[in-house]
Order: C-alpha cells, then structure tokens, then sequence
C-alpha cells in the first residue's frame, strides 16, 4: 500500500454527511396530526441471513418471513461499527461513533446526549424501552426519553433475570427472550390516548447462546456445511493482513473460541435454536396488533445491532469489516404505507435508523443526524441515495486481536484501511469475490481502483468530521 495516511490526513479528512446529498430526504414526510405507533425490534448479534426468507439451509423463521413478506425488507442494511455499545448509540443518536462518542462497549454515552426517544416524547409520544440496554458501564436505571422502563444490568442472563422495572428491582422467572415479550406486549395493549413508541431490544441471540427449553434440541440432526473461507490452508490466507489468520487461536477465532469452552458445532446449533425464540415471540407481538386491529397501521422495524461471522476466515464474532459481520437484517412492516414484499436493494445504515422513525413520526429530523430517513425507499420510491459509506471499528483492550479499521465500501467494492498495525489493507471485488477471498491492494490491475477508494474514504471522512479520535 502505497498511500500513506497521517494523523494530520486522519484530522482533516471522514462519513458521508447526508445533508450534503441531493434528495435524501431529512424532514418530516407526514403531518404531527397522523402521528402512528411505531414498534422498533432490536435483535443482538443476528445476522443478515439468519432468517429462512434468506435461503438459510435448515433455520426457519416464518414470523420474521412474514414481515418480510408483508412489508418492506432491505437486503442491503449496514452498521458503521460492527459492536454492540457503539451500534446500540448510533442507532439512539442518528451519528457515527465518533461523533457521539460511544466508542467501545465500555463508554456510556455522554450526559445531555439527544436521542430519538427523547425527540418523539416531546413531539407526544408514550415512550418505552423494554430489554438490553448494554450502553456502557450505566447499570439498568432509566434513561432519558422513556415514560415506561425494563431494562437488566450489562449482558442480562438468558433464565430468570432480574429486571428493573421503573426504578424497581422485579425477580422472574423464565425465559428472557419471553420475558421481555410480556413486557411489550402488555404495553402495547394499554388503553392509552397518545401514540406510542416501542423499543424492545432482546439479549438474543448474544453469545454464550443458550435457547429455550422448548427449543433445545432442535436442528441437532442437521448436517452443517463449514464456510469455504475456514479452513487453515495457505490458499484462504493468502493476500490477507496476517492478524486474521493469528485471531484463529483467539477468543474470536474458531480454534479458540470462547477461550475454548465452546465447539464450533454446538456454536452454530445454538446460535440457530436461540433465535427460535426471537421469531416465536416476534409472533406474538405480530398477533397481538392484529387482534387489536392496529396490525396494519403500526410501523413496525426489525433489525440487529451488528451481524456476526461464523467461520468465515477463520473467524467468530464481529469487530471487523468484513461482509458478515456488518451486515445485518433489516424490515420495515406497515401496510397502510409500505407495500408488501417489496426488496430494496440500496446501501441503508444504523445511522438512518433514528431520522427514519423522526420521520414516520412526523417529527423533525435535527441537523446533529448524520443518517437519512429511507421510508420513501420503505414506500418504494425511486430517489437519490448515498453511493458509498464509511465504517470505523476503535481498537480495544479487551480483544486486541481486532485492530482499528477504517473502510469505505460502495456497492461493487470495499476497501480496508488498518492503523496500529504494519501489515497490509484489503481491496475486494464484491460483484466478482462477495465471500472476500481475494485481496487485491497489490493487484497491479487494481491499482487505479485502489487510489479511487482510497480518495473515496478521504472524502467520506472529510464528510464525517472525525471529532472524538483517540490519540495516536
């Protein structure tokens, strides 16, 4: 890799600003006076084809098809930072990690911080967070822009967690996944005046996995075919920054995982049976707003906070830019204005995340949003739409195997660029290579596409304004 970067470069140059770009759209579609209920499903670590309406090989998931198939689904959906703290952050604030300063899945987000909750309280909403909060070390208490709170502290545990229920500390017993789902469905069935916004945010189908009692034996007859990028031959490592092929003996490698309590085959089993559990209750919330007649009118967004590899290279988890672990699923359901089984096949981020819900809200989108609202590609219309976007991952002390990473991936190409670390960064062909197995930064072919994106990942950080870099 010829061009070298700065830390002065770094500074004055970072992710596509929306506002910047023609036609996307930032305010409001809809009038205040037609505000609708809106339900915001967040799902941990799932990835974008972990569902049966993807082509899964044994997974089946029909109430998650049916949102799919009754709305709009986004076959392109994207997170800025493949981690759990900073993912949940951005999708709250509409902004990058870097600009609102969640960096790691130990730093909270900053007092005073606007969030959409927030924004849709004060525009009349009844407001509810139920589920994982997992936003740094701020424990299970309230938070800001909710009315109705249940929350657990850190990770939550998967049988008979303790939860905080407005301030008070409630023993159950149970199933969390179906726990929370009470919770939910309990409120959306309160007879109420204002509109409402929910926000559940499920453990699953976060590591160690572990299903519901009804589901755990299931798919223990499957045959499980290995990804092509796993095995440890010198042909899948060649051209690739050797840190992956190191991360293989590592707590997010396959030969080490989990520090080595967990093996490969029981990690996809469970990882699958665990998320029997989102689909089924997904239903019920499904059931419940049908048999109360809103089924239809109800704005529905189902998505995960970042996608997860299962082998791919050689590695487990997420926290790199590679295809499966930023990727994640992405539906939104609402009859009465999105049409049904419509695909979208443009670039859509966790950053749109917020403006969208602004937006069907009929609530203002504030300037500080670095995303753009995509319901009128959830309506199926044709309009402007970014090209590119920028990804960062902040290194970690906790797992130091995952070095920075700064990219910038278009819908043919991605490019990887690596600080902290004196190895090579990674050029792929996504129409000619999606599995990633080629890197190309020193294709002599490449060469010209090379300083392209190169240039493209100045001119989106230049867009993005990196203000909260760590000091290098």
């Amino acid at each position: 890799m010829n061009t070298r970067f700065t830390r002065r470069d770094f500074l004055t140059t970072t992710a596509l600003t929306l506002p910047t770009v023609a036609g996307l759209s930032r305010s409001p579609a809809k009038a205040a006076s037609n505000k609708r209920n809106i339900i915001f499903i967040l799902i941990d670590d799932q990835r974008y084809d972990a569902m049966s309406c993807m082509g899964h090989p044994f997974l089946q998931t029909p109430n998650i098809d049916r949102l799919a198939r009754g709305g709009a689904h986004f076959k392109n959906a994207f997170v800025t930072t493949s981690l759990c703290s900073p993912s949940r952050a951005t999708v709250l604030t509409g902004q990058y990690a870097h600009r609102h300063g969640a960096l790691n899945n130990r730093t909270a987000l900053p007092a005073g911080t606007v969030t959409f909750p927030m924004l849709l309280k004060n525009a009349g909403y009844e407001t509810a967070f139920i589920g994982k909060w997992h936003m740094g070390r701020a424990g299970d208490m309230p938070q800001p822009g909710f009315d109705r709170w249940v929350s657990f502290r850190g990770q939550g545990i998967y049988y008979n967690p303790r939860f905080n229920v407005d301030g008070q500390h409630v023993q159950k017993e149970g199933y969390v996944t179906d726990l929370i789902t009470d919770y939910a469905v309990e409120f959306v069935e309160r007879s109420r005046e204002k509109p409402f916004f929910l926000y559940v945010s499920h453990k699953a189908v976060h590591a160690n996995f572990q299903p519901a009692e009804r589901h755990k034996d299931k798919y223990s007859d499957v045959a499980l075919k290995l990804p092509a990028s796993m095995a440890d031959t010198e042909q899948n490592y060649k051209g690739k920054p050797a840190w992956v092929r190191a991360a293989r003996n590592s707590v997010i490698g396959v030969d080490g995982m989990y520090w080595g309590r967990m093996p490969y085959d029981k990690f996809i089993r469970d990882y699958n049976r665990t998320i029997l559990g989102i689909d089924e209750n997904a239903g019920r919330l499904i059931d419940t707003l049908e048999k109360l007649g809103m089924l239809d009118s109800t704005l529905i967004v189902f998505t995960s906070d970042n996608g997860f590899l299962q082998g791919e290279h050689g590695l487990i988890d997420k926290r790199n830019m590679y295809e499966e672990s930023l990727r994640i699923p992405m539906i939104v359901h609402c009859p009465d204005i999105v049409p049904a089984g419509l695909e979208v096949d443009r670039m859509v981020l966790n950053t749109d995340i917020a403006p969208t819900i602004l937006d069907a809200a009929g609530a203002g989108v504030p300037d500080s949003m670095q995303g753009a609202s995509f319901m009128p590609l959830a309506r199926g219309q044709n309009i402007p739409w970014r090209e590119s976007f920028l990804y960062e991952y902040f290194w970690e002390e906790a797992f130091p195997e995952n070095p920075t990473v700064f990219g910038v991936r278009t819908d043919r190409w991605k490019y990887m660029w690596y600080h902290g670390i004196h190895d090579r960064n990674e050029l792929y062909d996504l129409k000619n290579d999606p599995h990633e197995m080629t890197n190309l930064i020193d294709d002599p072919d490449a060469e010209s596409t090379r300083k392209e994106m190169a240039a493209a990942l100045n001119r989106l950080m230049n867009g993005a304004g990196v203000d909260r870099v760590p000091s290098w």
